[in-house]
């Protein structure tokens, strides 16, 4: 759901409709803040899931697991600094650095669902 809000964001950012892009990153940041709770409660509570899969395609789990943590917990910092400069009015600040959170955000939204899906349904 976050990955296809900031897609969609995106564009509406792109075609100058800045209530809508507003509407959708506000819903993205409630998304994504709802799941990592949810993750961070499931995971203090059920510890950690271990990977099952053997050869090549461990190799692949474990480089995107690696890229998502990183990228995730950058996000911490750079997802409430983009919001923050954005809701204060300040665009000057707010467009460059969104310009990097955003591919970011897009890439950790989209590489939790691969390894969700290679952890559970490999």
């Amino acid at each position: 759901m976050s990955a296809l809000l900031l897609f969609t964001g995106h564009r509406f950012i792109h075609q100058k409709r800045v209530a809508a892009h507003r509407l959708c990153m506000i819903a993205a940041v409630v998304c994504s803040s709802f799941f990592l709770i949810g993750y961070l409660y499931f995971h203090a509570h059920v510890g950690v899931i271990k990977f099952r899969g053997v050869g090549w395609v461990r190799k692949v789990y474990f480089t995107i697991l690696i890229s998502h943590t990183i990228l995730a917990a950058s996000l911490l910092a750079l997802v409430p600094l983009t919001l923050a400069f954005a809701l204060r009015g300040n665009f000057a600040r707010h467009a460059p650095l969104a310009r990097w959170t955003y591919p970011i955000w897009l890439y950790v939204s989209v590489t939790g669902v691969v390894i969700y899906l290679m952890v559970y349904r490999w």
